[in-house]
């Protein structure tokens, strides 16, 4: 039996939100709450929960400091969450390139 492309496609990264997440700290070492928030367009709460999301399953880490007297919290992706993320997106080739 032949099997299902979207079988590899992790559920975690279903969301748009998180989709663009990974995307945006795949090709940064890190990134800010406000800037992922103003390149998604979404609100403090929303981005909130994915990234929470994305922290339980070990595919992002958060760092907390600070920018003089202000709070800052970037995120990063994990060596697992590079490694998840890459299966992802070449499974979502794979499935591209099989409905040609």
């Amino acid at each position: 039996m032949m099997q299902n492309p979207i079988d590899n496609l992790n559920k975690i990264f279903d969301s748009r939100v998180r989709l663009g997440i990974m995307s945006a700290l795949s090709v940064n070492d890190e990134v800010n709450f406000n800037d992922l928030k103003e390149l998604l367009q979404i609100t403090d709460g929303n981005l909130a929960s994915h990234l929470k999301a994305l922290e339980e399953n070990n595919v992002i880490k958060v760092q907390k400091g600070f920018v003089g007297r202000k709070t800052n919290t970037t995120y990063s992706i994990t060596k697992p969450g590079q490694k998840i993320f890459k299966a992802h997106l070449e499974a979502l080739e794979k499935m591209i390139r099989s409905t040609r």
